[in-house]
């Protein structure tokens, strides 16, 4: 009997995690101006995490630090706004923030990339990325986190 409990609670947990699931774009819309209202840097809304990624939506009125990801891709949709997301190079004077989670002031020697609405990228891990606001600019955008380790 508890075999079948067991057996049945997996089943159920594989079926919820391949359930697909839509987000519109006035959901999506409308989380960016709860962020936006309220008047932070950066605002973050999970929206799923399954076993090897997860998916939010951000938002940000100001530039970032430099960010390395050591065991995670990213994946970007940009929603509206813009920003210039510089890529590669080094970090200089960076720390660990967490488990395989490098940031610092700035990325040194990178190539810049100017983004906006409906622009598609994927960061590899281990690559140092760093997204750059123009003063009064506003990014929203979709991000995928995949882990390859």
């Amino acid at each position: 009997m508890r075999g079948l409990l067991i057996l049945c609670i997996s089943a159920i947990s594989l079926c919820a995690a391949e359930d697909a699931k839509l987000w519109s774009s006035a959901e999506i819309k409308a989380m960016a101006e709860k962020m936006a209202a309220k008047k932070e840097k950066v605002g973050t809304e999970s929206l799923v995490v399954y076993g090897n990624y997860q998916m939010s939506v951000a938002y940000r009125n100001a530039s970032g630090e430099a960010e390395l990801h050591q065991t995670k891709n990213d994946i970007f949709y940009i929603v509206s706004g813009s920003c210039t997301l510089v890529t590669g190079g080094t970090i200089p004077n960076s720390r660990t923030t967490q488990s395989n989670e490098i940031r610092g002031p700035a990325v040194s020697g990178g190539t810049k990339h100017k983004l906006g609405p409906g622009d598609f990228l994927t960061i590899p891990a281990g690559i140092p990325h760093q997204m750059l606001l123009d003063a009064g600019a506003e990014i929203t955008y979709a991000v995928v986190k995949v882990n390859v380790k």
